[in-house]
């Protein structure tokens, strides 16, 4: 959701919309930004000469101690702030991250609480000018925090014992639930309501830690949602030849002790699968042979990809550390027997590895180190949840900033590649995990958006955004890069110029560090990095333009042109959508036609309604069969729907009347159907 104001005061205002706009496209799992393609926190003026950075609208670099002072100087205006947002006598926020612009622009990112207790999905980011005027404020959610309680009517016992259940379900193993269900607002999803969060420990079925949490509601005991707490990653166990470590010297023993990175530590676990292990020492500061056998060699891969990787954030993007603190994680290595993984975890603030299958195959190199510190980073700014659409965005930002950490470190041993663990052979013939140019490649991801992309598991569901960053960085066709071949398809069709890695990795970063919250869905990530290209580039830019053809390369939104290929029929007349009503419908007339409609319809949806979650909305074939687009109670607290779904309809004649239904559920809310269209491609 994003709001724009000139003061500081910026209260909500609905405004009604012209009949024609432009679509955006996407549904979500959790939706709660305002899905449209047009972002509002755009600079008034297109940059001087095409390509170049618009003066002051990049980032600058803080030290730990400037940060400190932001933050500082945010906590103590924090209650002004509340205000001023229109928040409720009993919502406090609490500072969380912090950008600086060049022009003096700040971006502070907010949690919530309601009555002191947490608001889970409640996040957002205010953009304050120099002058400390609010320009732009960008919510997790739009729904106003009044829980109907904040007495549970449900026993903790009985939210505990659902998390246990849930963890069952999943095979954890030597479950564990060392801290009692603690009481929340649960806003991601819905209407704010008062809800436990119990996190259940042990190991998940492949001997990864387990840290699932489970919202359950506190007035009914219905279980609201779950996620997983480790995002975890796989990488190539590529060797990266002799490089040098920062190391520590004390007497006459030296240790994996990074001083110029935040005091970085890399332990080795033994095999085992809990606390820190031992710091890797001895008496001289050679580290490792090559070999895996030696237990120096995982050690030193890994800490030599911490120290890239901090780099990179420090140069590229001008964050010290993985919270901008200048404090360095640290790393664990030899997790298990024959672990077959890597995986970030928030709660010991570290990195961990695996040996890989026979033990012989650590999962020790740049890329996994990247994927698994930026895990770090997402979770200390966007916080985007392990789970839906937002948990695919949070895999795919490791994915990307692991290529291009890679491509930073230019290392002769690993050059830098658009390839997830083309090194690691997991699959027995030398095939990558994952491929940005094409996901679908690797049989389980997908090259773009459609309408039940939240429902697969992150590591595929990420396939559209690593497609869109490939896109935007090298363009759709074949090319090779690095020795590598790559050849990326368009889910339109139609080509892809890029804009080169370097700007496209500023404008994810851009967006992932002031414009995304917990629940961003493809949708929001459309305008969260339309926002960013604006703001550094000017919204009649090539690399704006670029943007939106990229994320149209994907399925989600619409080209610069306004275009995306085929014949579309159109009916942009509004129909009133009753108060937890009857059933109103809008038709469309299809003729022309010859044969059965596609197997990817396309179904842009612009409804105008305050509450979201309250409607159902179905696509009625010619014959009457109903192909439901969203159902009620999904979508999140957000307005409207401006989104594309995409329609298996191969079995359904093309010409004909077809009809959107759409019918509001509950109370209070209202709105209308704007308009909407089929596209036959």
């Amino acid at each position: 959701m994003r709001e724009s104001s000139s003061h500081r005061r910026t209260p909500h205002r609905t405004h009604r919309r012209a009949a024609a706009v432009a679509l955006v496209g996407v549904s979500a799992l959790i939706a709660a930004a305002v899905q449209t393609g047009a972002a509002t926190a755009a600079p008034e003026k297109a940059p001087s000469a095409a390509g170049k950075v618009l003066p002051g609208a990049e980032s600058v670099k803080l030290s730990p101690a400037q940060r400190a002072e932001l933050i500082r100087e945010a906590n103590a205006t924090k209650a002004d702030t509340a205000e001023d947002l229109g928040l409720g006598a009993k919502e406090k926020l609490v500072v969380r991250d912090v950008v600086k612009d060049g022009n003096g622009t700040v971006h502070t990112r907010y949690e919530r609480t309601y009555d002191g207790l947490p608001v889970l999905g409640g996040d957002l980011v205010v953009e304050t000018t120099k002058s400390g005027a609010t320009k732009d404020v960008v919510k997790a959610t739009r729904a106003a925090i009044k829980p109907a309680t904040t007495k549970a009517a449900v026993p903790a016992a009985e939210a505990k014992s659902q998390a246990l259940a849930a963890a069952k379900a999943d095979k954890v193993k030597s479950l564990d639930v060392d801290k009692a269900p603690r009481k929340v607002i649960w806003a991601a999803s819905g209407k704010p309501t008062l809800a436990y969060e119990t996190v259940v420990g042990g190991l998940q079925a492949d001997g990864t830690p387990n840290e699932l949490h489970v919202v359950t509601d506190a007035a009914t005991g219905a279980k609201l949602y779950e996620y997983q707490g480790i995002e975890n990653g796989t990488g190539n166990t590529m060797y990266s030849g002799t490089v040098t470590l920062g190391t520590t010297q004390s007497g006459s023993t030296y240790n994996l002790t990074d001083g110029a990175r935040g005091n970085h530590k890399t332990y080795n676990l033994n095999r085992g699968t809990s606390g820190t292990g031992t710091l890797f020492s001895g008496p001289d500061d050679v580290w490792g042979n090559g070999n895996p056998s030696n237990a120096e060699t995982a050690g030193a891969d890994a800490h030599y990809g911490a120290a890239l990787t901090w780099d990179y954030y420090k140069n590229v993007h001008g964050r010290s550390g993985i919270r901008g603190d200048g404090v360095g994680a640290y790393s664990r290595v030899h997790y298990g027997n024959n672990y077959v993984n890597a995986f970030w975890s928030d709660s010991c603030f570290c990195m961990t590895y695996g040996d890989g299958s026979g033990n012989t195959h650590p999962l020790t190199s740049i890329d996994v180190a990247a994927h698994e510190m930026t895990h770090g980073v997402t979770s200390n700014t966007a916080g985007l949840i392990y789970s839906g659409e937002s948990g695919g965005l949070n895999e795919a930002t490791s994915d990307i900033f692991a290529a291009t950490v890679e491509f930073y470190g230019n290392n002769a041993n690993d050059p830098g590649d658009y390839l997830v663990g083309e090194k690691i052979d997991i699959n027995g013939d030398g095939t990558p995990l994952r491929y940005m140019d094409k996901p679908s490649k690797d049989g389980a991801s997908k090259d773009a958006w459609y309408s039940g992309i939240g429902s697969i598991d992150v590591h595929y569901s990420s396939g559209p955004a690593n497609h869109f960053f490939y896109l935007l960085s090298e363009g759709s066709g074949t090319k090779v890069i690095n020795g590598v071949t790559y050849n990326s398809p368009t889910s339109d069709g139609l080509p892809v110029t890029g804009i080169g890695r370097d700007k496209a990795e500023k404008i994810w970063f851009r967006a992932l560090t002031t414009k995304f919250t917990s629940n961003t869905n493809y949708a929001a990530a459309r305008t969260g990095t339309l926002a960013a290209t604006g703001e550094l580039y000017g919204t009649t830019s090539a690399e704006y333009k670029a943007v939106q053809d990229a994320w149209a390369g994907v399925n989600v939104g619409t080209r610069s042109d306004g275009g995306g290929g085929g014949t579309s029929f159109e009916n942009t007349a509004d129909v009133s959508i009753p108060d937890r009503g009857a059933a109103v419908t809008s038709s469309i007339t299809v003729s022309g036609r010859t044969g059965n409609a596609p197997a990817n319809l396309q179904v842009a949806v612009d409804i105008v309604h305050t509450y979201i979650g309250d409607l159902k909305v179905d696509l009625l074939a010619p014959d009457g069969t109903a192909y439901t687009l969203k159902g009620y109670g999904t979508g999140g607290s957000s307005n409207d729907i401006k989104t594309t779904y995409t329609v298996n309809a191969s079995s359904e004649v093309a010409n004909g009347v077809w009809k959107l239904r759409v019918q509001d559920n509950a109370a209070i809310d209202t709105g209308y159907i704007n308009s909407w269209k089929l596209t036959f491609p």
